[in-house]
Protein backbone atom coordinates (compact mmCIF):
# COMPACT_ATOMS: atom_id res chain seq x y z
CA UNK A 1 0.00 0.00 0.00
CA UNK A 2 1.07 3.45 -0.88
CA UNK A 3 1.97 6.03 1.64
CA UNK A 4 -0.40 9.44 1.42
CA UNK A 5 1.25 12.10 -0.03
CA UNK A 6 2.13 15.19 2.42
CA UNK A 7 2.24 17.67 -0.05
CA UNK A 8 2.91 18.57 -3.75
CA UNK A 9 6.01 20.49 -4.91
CA UNK A 10 5.02 23.55 -7.11
CA UNK A 11 6.32 26.72 -7.96
CA UNK A 12 10.00 27.43 -8.34
CA UNK A 13 12.07 24.44 -8.20
CA UNK A 14 15.98 24.25 -7.02
CA UNK A 15 17.63 20.99 -6.36
CA UNK A 16 18.32 21.97 -2.62
CA UNK A 17 15.29 24.07 -1.66
CA UNK A 18 11.88 23.21 -2.85
CA UNK A 19 8.49 24.65 -2.24
CA UNK A 20 5.11 22.29 -1.01
CA UNK A 21 1.72 22.84 -1.06
CA UNK A 22 0.48 21.10 2.27
CA UNK A 23 -2.17 18.70 2.50
CA UNK A 24 -1.84 16.32 5.17
CA UNK A 25 0.04 16.67 9.34
CA UNK A 26 3.23 18.26 8.94
CA UNK A 27 5.43 20.87 11.13
CA UNK A 28 8.17 22.54 11.10
CA UNK A 29 11.06 20.68 11.78
CA UNK A 30 9.96 17.49 10.16
CA UNK A 31 11.55 15.06 7.81
CA UNK A 32 9.88 14.39 4.43
CA UNK A 33 10.76 11.87 1.43
CA UNK A 34 10.42 13.00 -2.16
CA UNK A 35 11.34 10.84 -5.67
CA UNK A 36 13.95 12.57 -7.92
CA UNK A 37 13.64 11.32 -11.39
CA UNK A 38 17.60 10.50 -11.78
CA UNK A 39 18.75 9.47 -8.20
CA UNK A 40 15.48 8.13 -6.20
CA UNK A 41 14.31 8.93 -2.61
CA UNK A 42 15.90 12.24 -1.31
CA UNK A 43 15.73 13.37 2.28
CA UNK A 44 14.43 16.53 2.83
CA UNK A 45 13.61 18.43 6.49
CA UNK A 46 10.98 21.17 6.77
CA UNK A 47 12.47 24.46 7.06
CA UNK A 48 9.64 26.79 7.86
CA UNK A 49 6.01 26.22 7.15
CA UNK A 50 3.09 29.09 7.25
CA UNK A 51 -0.98 29.24 6.21
CA UNK A 52 -2.05 31.62 3.84
CA UNK A 53 -5.25 32.84 4.11
CA UNK A 54 -8.25 35.67 2.37
CA UNK A 55 -9.29 37.24 5.98
CA UNK A 56 -8.89 40.80 5.70
CA UNK A 57 -8.79 42.74 8.93
CA UNK A 58 -12.18 43.70 8.26
CA UNK A 59 -14.03 40.76 8.02
CA UNK A 60 -12.67 39.36 11.02
CA UNK A 61 -14.48 42.29 12.96
CA UNK A 62 -17.56 41.23 10.97
CA UNK A 63 -16.55 36.99 12.76
CA UNK A 64 -16.49 39.06 16.05
CA UNK A 65 -19.51 40.42 15.81
CA UNK A 66 -21.29 37.07 15.09
CA UNK A 67 -21.03 37.25 11.30
CA UNK A 68 -20.13 34.03 9.57
CA UNK A 69 -17.65 34.71 7.13
CA UNK A 70 -16.05 31.95 4.78
CA UNK A 71 -12.23 31.71 4.99
CA UNK A 72 -9.97 30.03 2.52
CA UNK A 73 -6.89 28.74 3.85
CA UNK A 74 -3.83 27.38 2.17
CA UNK A 75 -0.56 25.78 3.89
CA UNK A 76 2.74 26.08 2.23
CA UNK A 77 6.00 24.75 3.65
CA UNK A 78 9.86 25.56 2.31
CA UNK A 79 11.72 22.07 2.54
CA UNK A 80 15.65 22.14 2.75
CA UNK A 81 17.00 18.67 0.76
CA UNK A 82 19.21 17.07 2.92
CA UNK A 83 20.22 14.42 0.47
CA UNK A 84 21.31 10.97 -0.41
CA UNK A 85 23.46 8.30 -0.23
CA UNK A 86 25.42 7.31 -3.20
CA UNK A 87 26.59 3.71 -4.00
CA UNK A 88 30.04 4.97 -2.09
CA UNK A 89 28.03 5.75 1.04
CA UNK A 90 28.74 9.60 0.78
CA UNK A 91 25.93 11.35 1.29
CA UNK A 92 24.94 14.06 -2.32
CA UNK A 93 22.50 16.12 -3.41
CA UNK A 94 20.69 16.35 -6.87
CA UNK A 95 22.35 17.87 -9.54
CA UNK A 96 19.12 19.20 -11.40
CA UNK A 97 15.90 20.00 -9.71
CA UNK A 98 12.92 17.93 -9.10
CA UNK A 99 9.88 17.82 -11.10
CA UNK A 100 6.91 20.21 -9.78
CA UNK A 101 4.18 18.14 -9.23
CA UNK A 102 6.18 16.02 -7.28
CA UNK A 103 4.56 14.30 -4.39
CA UNK A 104 6.39 14.51 -1.13
CA UNK A 105 5.91 11.76 1.98
CA UNK A 106 6.47 11.54 5.39
CA UNK A 107 10.10 10.01 5.90
CA UNK A 108 10.34 6.97 8.24
CA UNK A 109 12.67 7.01 11.02
CA UNK A 110 14.84 3.73 8.85
CA UNK A 111 14.91 5.99 6.02
CA UNK A 112 16.30 8.94 7.96
CA UNK A 113 18.79 6.92 9.89
CA UNK A 114 20.19 5.54 7.03
CA UNK A 115 20.72 9.58 5.12
CA UNK A 116 21.77 10.83 8.17
CA UNK A 117 24.07 8.06 8.99
CA UNK A 118 23.97 8.33 12.95
CA UNK A 119 25.91 5.57 13.80
CA UNK A 120 23.32 3.54 15.64
CA UNK A 121 25.35 0.43 17.08
CA UNK A 122 28.57 1.42 16.38
CA UNK A 123 31.65 1.18 18.67
CA UNK A 124 33.20 4.16 20.05
CA UNK A 125 30.06 6.44 19.94
CA UNK A 126 28.24 8.14 22.87
CA UNK A 127 24.65 7.88 23.16
CA UNK A 128 23.45 11.40 23.90
CA UNK A 129 19.73 11.12 22.80
CA UNK A 130 16.97 10.76 20.41
CA UNK A 131 16.15 12.94 16.82
CA UNK A 132 13.39 14.85 18.23
CA UNK A 133 9.95 13.71 17.90
CA UNK A 134 11.07 9.77 16.42
CA UNK A 135 12.67 7.18 18.27
CA UNK A 136 16.13 7.30 16.38
CA UNK A 137 19.20 7.57 18.56
CA UNK A 138 21.42 9.89 18.11
CA UNK A 139 25.65 9.46 18.85
CA UNK A 140 28.80 10.95 18.99
CA UNK A 141 32.11 9.91 17.83
CA UNK A 142 34.22 9.71 20.88
CA UNK A 143 37.41 9.93 18.57
CA UNK A 144 36.25 13.04 17.00
CA UNK A 145 35.29 15.01 20.36
CA UNK A 146 38.42 14.43 21.98
CA UNK A 147 40.13 15.23 18.35
CA UNK A 148 38.13 17.35 17.20
CA UNK A 149 36.55 20.25 20.55
CA UNK A 150 32.93 20.11 21.07
CA UNK A 151 30.97 22.90 22.68
CA UNK A 152 27.67 22.93 24.95
CA UNK A 153 25.39 26.03 24.42
CA UNK A 154 22.77 27.08 26.64
CA UNK A 155 20.77 30.11 28.59
CA UNK A 156 21.14 29.88 32.51
CA UNK A 157 18.66 27.15 33.51
CA UNK A 158 19.08 25.41 29.59
CA UNK A 159 20.06 22.13 31.05
CA UNK A 160 24.00 22.49 29.75
CA UNK A 161 25.34 20.93 33.00
CA UNK A 162 23.01 18.46 32.62
CA UNK A 163 23.72 17.45 28.84
CA UNK A 164 27.50 17.32 29.59
CA UNK A 165 27.20 14.77 32.54
CA UNK A 166 25.01 12.88 29.91
CA UNK A 167 28.25 13.14 27.51
CA UNK A 168 30.73 11.96 30.88
CA UNK A 169 28.41 8.98 31.31
CA UNK A 170 29.02 8.28 27.75
CA UNK A 171 32.93 8.64 28.53
CA UNK A 172 33.52 6.54 31.85
CA UNK A 173 31.29 3.72 29.38
CA UNK A 174 34.43 3.88 27.07
CA UNK A 175 37.36 4.03 29.96
CA UNK A 176 37.87 7.47 28.17
CA UNK A 177 40.14 10.11 30.55
CA UNK A 178 38.58 13.20 31.05
CA UNK A 179 39.76 16.10 33.55
CA UNK A 180 36.80 18.42 34.10
CA UNK A 181 37.05 22.09 35.69
CA UNK A 182 34.29 22.69 37.57
CA UNK A 183 33.15 26.13 39.31
CA UNK A 184 30.16 25.09 41.43
CA UNK A 185 30.66 21.64 42.61
CA UNK A 186 28.13 19.83 40.13
CA UNK A 187 29.91 16.89 38.92
CA UNK A 188 31.27 14.98 42.32
CA UNK A 189 27.09 13.96 42.22
CA UNK A 190 28.08 11.55 39.04
CA UNK A 191 29.13 9.04 41.48
CA UNK A 192 25.55 8.23 42.82
CA UNK A 193 22.77 6.70 40.57
CA UNK A 194 19.70 9.29 39.56
CA UNK A 195 16.03 8.87 40.54
CA UNK A 196 14.21 6.47 38.26
CA UNK A 197 11.50 8.02 36.27
CA UNK A 198 9.23 6.81 33.58
CA UNK A 199 11.35 8.92 30.46
CA UNK A 200 13.81 6.42 31.33
CA UNK A 201 12.26 3.37 29.60
CA UNK A 202 11.49 5.63 26.43
CA UNK A 203 15.21 5.90 26.30
CA UNK A 204 16.52 2.94 27.28
CA UNK A 205 18.23 4.24 30.44
CA UNK A 206 18.94 2.90 33.93
CA UNK A 207 19.60 4.53 37.05
CA UNK A 208 23.52 4.17 37.93
CA UNK A 209 26.35 5.42 39.80
CA UNK A 210 30.09 5.75 38.65
CA UNK A 211 31.94 5.89 42.41
CA UNK A 212 35.13 3.83 41.10
CA UNK A 213 35.26 6.30 37.90
CA UNK A 214 35.35 9.80 39.56
CA UNK A 215 38.24 11.07 41.73
CA UNK A 216 37.31 14.73 43.02
CA UNK A 217 40.93 16.71 43.60
CA UNK A 218 40.05 19.88 45.82
CA UNK A 219 41.26 22.14 48.50
CA UNK A 220 39.09 20.45 51.31
CA UNK A 221 37.73 16.87 51.38
CA UNK A 222 38.47 15.71 48.26
CA UNK A 223 39.77 12.25 47.31
CA UNK A 224 43.06 14.31 46.30
CA UNK A 225 43.88 17.37 47.90
CA UNK A 226 44.37 20.21 45.55
CA UNK A 227 47.88 21.97 46.19
CA UNK A 228 50.31 24.04 44.53
CA UNK A 229 54.08 24.88 45.26
CA UNK A 230 54.53 27.97 45.57
CA UNK A 231 58.43 27.66 44.14
CA UNK A 232 57.16 27.43 40.99
CA UNK A 233 54.84 30.43 41.03
CA UNK A 234 56.86 33.60 39.77
CA UNK A 235 56.48 36.90 41.73
CA UNK A 236 53.91 38.66 39.59
CA UNK A 237 51.76 36.21 39.69
CA UNK A 238 51.74 35.51 43.19
CA UNK A 239 50.71 39.45 43.37
CA UNK A 240 48.13 38.98 40.86
CA UNK A 241 46.09 36.49 43.13
CA UNK A 242 46.09 39.00 45.55
CA UNK A 243 43.47 42.20 46.39
CA UNK A 244 46.05 44.62 45.52
CA UNK A 245 45.50 47.93 43.82
CA UNK A 246 48.93 48.60 42.61
CA UNK A 247 50.49 45.47 42.59
CA UNK A 248 53.71 46.90 41.83
CA UNK A 249 54.68 48.81 44.26
CA UNK A 250 54.74 45.70 46.41
CA UNK A 251 57.29 43.88 43.84
CA UNK A 252 60.10 44.68 45.45
CA UNK A 253 59.47 43.49 49.41
CA UNK A 254 58.07 40.59 48.44
CA UNK A 255 60.16 39.62 45.92
CA UNK A 256 63.38 39.98 48.47
CA UNK A 257 60.78 37.90 51.10
CA UNK A 258 61.27 35.32 48.59
CA UNK A 259 64.47 35.57 46.99
CA UNK A 260 65.72 34.90 50.69
CA UNK A 261 63.91 32.04 51.32
CA UNK A 262 64.91 30.22 47.89
CA UNK A 263 68.62 30.62 49.52
CA UNK A 264 67.61 28.55 52.12
CA UNK A 265 65.52 25.68 50.53
CA UNK A 266 63.72 25.04 47.52
CA UNK A 267 60.30 24.18 49.60
CA UNK A 268 58.54 27.16 51.60
CA UNK A 269 55.05 27.85 51.95
CA UNK A 270 52.82 31.24 52.55
CA UNK A 271 53.61 31.21 56.34
CA UNK A 272 57.58 31.26 55.78
CA UNK A 273 57.21 33.92 53.20
CA UNK A 274 55.08 36.26 56.10
CA UNK A 275 57.97 34.70 58.65
CA UNK A 276 60.58 36.44 56.39
CA UNK A 277 58.91 39.38 55.64
CA UNK A 278 58.87 40.62 59.18
CA UNK A 279 62.11 39.54 59.06
CA UNK A 280 63.35 42.20 56.47
CA UNK A 281 60.79 44.63 56.42
CA UNK A 282 58.10 46.11 58.79
CA UNK A 283 56.87 48.91 56.45
CA UNK A 284 53.33 49.45 55.60
CA UNK A 285 53.67 47.60 52.27
CA UNK A 286 55.37 44.23 54.28
CA UNK A 287 51.95 44.90 56.42
CA UNK A 288 49.65 44.60 53.94
CA UNK A 289 51.30 41.96 51.81
CA UNK A 290 51.01 39.90 55.10
CA UNK A 291 47.41 40.27 55.04
CA UNK A 292 46.71 39.35 51.80
CA UNK A 293 49.37 36.67 51.74
CA UNK A 294 47.17 35.25 54.81
CA UNK A 295 44.01 35.50 52.54
CA UNK A 296 45.45 33.35 50.03
CA UNK A 297 46.54 31.07 52.70
CA UNK A 298 42.73 30.79 53.38
CA UNK A 299 42.07 29.30 50.15
CA UNK A 300 44.35 26.16 51.43
CA UNK A 301 45.59 25.40 47.99
CA UNK A 302 49.32 26.06 48.26
CA UNK A 303 51.95 24.04 49.75
CA UNK A 304 54.99 23.15 50.05
CA UNK A 305 54.43 20.06 48.13
CA UNK A 306 52.06 20.22 44.96
CA UNK A 307 50.21 17.84 42.96
CA UNK A 308 51.67 15.08 40.67
CA UNK A 309 50.75 14.19 37.48
CA UNK A 310 49.84 10.85 38.20
CA UNK A 311 47.46 12.21 40.97
CA UNK A 312 45.46 14.42 38.68
CA UNK A 313 45.38 12.40 35.59
CA UNK A 314 44.92 8.42 35.63
CA UNK A 315 44.03 6.33 32.57
CA UNK A 316 40.28 5.74 31.95
CA UNK A 317 39.39 8.10 35.25
CA UNK A 318 37.40 11.29 35.10
CA UNK A 319 39.12 13.51 37.42
CA UNK A 320 37.18 16.15 38.62
CA UNK A 321 39.01 19.57 40.21
CA UNK A 322 36.42 20.86 42.16
CA UNK A 323 36.75 24.69 42.69
CA UNK A 324 33.65 26.21 44.63
CA UNK A 325 34.02 29.22 46.55
CA UNK A 326 37.41 29.36 45.22
CA UNK A 327 37.85 33.82 43.70
CA UNK A 328 37.54 34.00 39.98
CA UNK A 329 41.14 35.07 39.99
CA UNK A 330 42.42 32.15 41.47
CA UNK A 331 40.23 29.67 39.10
CA UNK A 332 41.72 31.11 36.29
CA UNK A 333 45.14 30.48 38.19
CA UNK A 334 44.39 26.89 38.64
CA UNK A 335 43.43 26.46 34.98
CA UNK A 336 46.36 27.74 33.16
CA UNK A 337 48.42 25.81 35.52
CA UNK A 338 47.09 22.37 35.15
CA UNK A 339 46.17 23.08 31.75
CA UNK A 340 49.58 23.73 30.97
CA UNK A 341 51.47 21.09 32.91
CA UNK A 342 48.95 18.83 31.10
CA UNK A 343 49.15 19.74 27.67
CA UNK A 344 52.91 19.42 27.92
CA UNK A 345 52.93 16.03 29.47
CA UNK A 346 50.49 15.17 27.01
CA UNK A 347 52.96 16.27 24.31
CA UNK A 348 55.32 13.91 25.82
CA UNK A 349 52.86 10.52 25.83
CA UNK A 350 53.45 11.12 29.57
CA UNK A 351 49.53 10.77 30.22
CA UNK A 352 46.88 9.10 28.21
CA UNK A 353 44.85 11.16 25.41
CA UNK A 354 42.43 13.08 27.52
CA UNK A 355 39.36 15.47 27.03
CA UNK A 356 38.98 18.19 29.34
CA UNK A 357 35.98 19.95 30.38
CA UNK A 358 35.81 23.33 31.13
CA UNK A 359 32.30 24.42 32.82
CA UNK A 360 31.78 28.38 32.33
CA UNK A 361 34.14 28.66 29.79
CA UNK A 362 33.72 32.63 28.51
CA UNK A 363 35.58 33.24 32.52
CA UNK A 364 38.57 31.07 31.40
CA UNK A 365 38.82 32.62 27.90
CA UNK A 366 37.26 35.61 27.25
CA UNK A 367 36.54 37.32 24.56
CA UNK A 368 36.88 40.70 25.59
CA UNK A 369 38.99 41.75 28.75
CA UNK A 370 41.67 39.98 30.22
CA UNK A 371 41.91 36.46 31.78
CA UNK A 372 45.26 34.57 33.24
CA UNK A 373 43.97 31.38 31.29
CA UNK A 374 43.10 32.74 27.65
CA UNK A 375 46.30 32.50 26.23
CA UNK A 376 46.75 28.39 27.40
CA UNK A 377 42.77 28.06 26.71
CA UNK A 378 43.61 29.52 22.72
CA UNK A 379 46.95 27.25 22.46
CA UNK A 380 44.76 24.05 23.70
CA UNK A 381 42.40 24.65 21.25
CA UNK A 382 44.04 24.97 18.15
CA UNK A 383 46.65 22.73 18.60
CA UNK A 384 45.67 19.72 21.21
CA UNK A 385 43.86 17.75 18.36
CA UNK A 386 47.30 16.92 17.08
CA UNK A 387 48.16 15.48 20.50
CA UNK A 388 44.83 13.63 21.77
CA UNK A 389 44.18 16.50 23.61
CA UNK A 390 40.48 17.66 23.45
CA UNK A 391 38.24 20.45 24.90
CA UNK A 392 34.57 20.35 26.02
CA UNK A 393 33.83 23.98 26.24
CA UNK A 394 30.86 24.80 28.22
CA UNK A 395 29.53 28.12 28.57
CA UNK A 396 26.20 30.37 29.23
CA UNK A 397 27.53 33.50 26.71
CA UNK A 398 28.48 31.79 23.43
CA UNK A 399 29.36 35.64 22.63
CA UNK A 400 31.63 36.16 25.56
CA UNK A 401 33.83 33.32 25.07
CA UNK A 402 37.06 33.74 22.81
CA UNK A 403 35.90 33.33 19.02
CA UNK A 404 39.44 31.24 18.64
CA UNK A 405 38.08 29.38 21.40
CA UNK A 406 34.49 28.40 20.02
CA UNK A 407 35.28 28.07 16.30
CA UNK A 408 37.41 25.38 16.80
CA UNK A 409 34.76 23.12 18.04
CA UNK A 410 34.09 21.02 15.34
CA UNK A 411 30.84 19.51 17.11
CA UNK A 412 28.44 21.76 19.19
CA UNK A 413 25.05 21.03 21.20
CA UNK A 414 23.19 24.00 21.44
CA UNK A 415 20.59 24.15 24.12
CA UNK A 416 17.87 26.80 24.27
CA UNK A 417 19.70 30.41 23.72
CA UNK A 418 17.42 33.96 24.08
CA UNK A 419 20.22 36.45 24.50
CA UNK A 420 20.54 38.37 20.35
CA UNK A 421 24.47 38.63 20.90
CA UNK A 422 24.58 34.98 21.68
CA UNK A 423 21.99 34.26 19.11
CA UNK A 424 24.62 35.71 16.82
CA UNK A 425 27.94 34.62 17.71
CA UNK A 426 25.97 30.65 17.10
CA UNK A 427 24.99 31.79 13.95
CA UNK A 428 28.18 32.84 13.05
CA UNK A 429 30.15 29.74 14.10
CA UNK A 430 27.75 27.22 12.84
CA UNK A 431 27.78 25.85 9.42
CA UNK A 432 24.64 25.13 7.61
CA UNK A 433 22.25 26.60 10.17
CA UNK A 434 19.35 28.14 8.89
CA UNK A 435 17.41 31.81 9.94
CA UNK A 436 14.82 29.12 10.66
CA UNK A 437 16.79 26.89 12.63
CA UNK A 438 18.63 30.14 15.01
CA UNK A 439 14.65 31.38 15.31
CA UNK A 440 13.72 27.84 16.69
CA UNK A 441 16.41 27.71 19.16
CA UNK A 442 15.08 30.51 21.29
CA UNK A 443 11.93 28.27 21.45
CA UNK A 444 13.71 24.74 22.04
CA UNK A 445 12.16 23.34 25.43
CA UNK A 446 14.06 22.27 28.13
CA UNK A 447 16.01 18.96 27.07
CA UNK A 448 16.32 19.61 23.48
CA UNK A 449 18.80 20.64 21.67
CA UNK A 450 20.61 21.72 18.26
CA UNK A 451 23.40 19.20 17.30
CA UNK A 452 25.69 20.08 14.25
CA UNK A 453 28.79 17.87 13.50
CA UNK A 454 31.18 17.45 10.16
CA UNK A 455 29.37 14.29 10.32
CA UNK A 456 25.69 15.39 9.68
CA UNK A 457 25.08 16.78 6.58
CA UNK A 458 22.61 19.41 8.28
CA UNK A 459 22.01 20.69 12.40
CA UNK A 460 19.88 18.19 13.94
CA UNK A 461 17.54 18.73 16.72
CA UNK A 462 17.67 15.62 19.18
CA UNK A 463 15.77 14.96 22.60
CA UNK A 464 18.71 14.83 25.44
CA UNK A 465 18.46 11.51 26.74
CA UNK A 466 17.75 11.29 31.06
CA UNK A 467 21.04 11.07 33.28
CA UNK A 468 22.20 8.02 35.13
CA UNK A 469 23.69 9.76 37.48
CA UNK A 470 22.47 12.33 40.06
CA UNK A 471 22.87 15.64 38.94
CA UNK A 472 24.33 17.84 40.71
CA UNK A 473 23.46 21.38 39.17
CA UNK A 474 19.97 20.56 39.55
CA UNK A 475 17.47 24.17 41.01
CA UNK A 476 17.02 24.68 44.66
CA UNK A 477 13.97 24.63 45.58
CA UNK A 478 13.08 27.72 47.37
CA UNK A 479 8.98 27.48 48.16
Amino acid sequence: MMDTPIGIIYGDVRPTLVNCSVVGNIRQGDYVKIKHHEVGWVLGRVDSIEAKTNLSIEKSYEIMNGKEVQVEQSITSQIIIIGYRDERGLIQTPRTPFAAGTPVFSADDDFISNVLNLGVGKKGRAYIGLVYHHEIPYTIDINSMVQKHISVLAKTGGGKSYLTGVIIEELMKNDVTVLIFDPHGEYESMKYPAKYNKEMDRFKVTPRGYPEKIIKISPEKGDVDLRFTLSQINIKELLGLMNLSDPRSYFVPLRKAVDSLRLKSVEYDLDDIIKELKQIDDSSLSQTLERELRYLKSLNIFSKKGLKIDEIIKKGKVSVIEMKGIPPDVQQFIVERLLYVLFEARKKDKIPPTLVVVEEAHNFAPQQGKSLSSKIMRTVASEGRKFGFGLLVVTQRPAKIDKNVLSQCSTQLILKVTNPNDLKAIANSVENITSTSVDEIQRLPIGVALATSPELPIPLFIEVRPRETDDGGKNIRVV
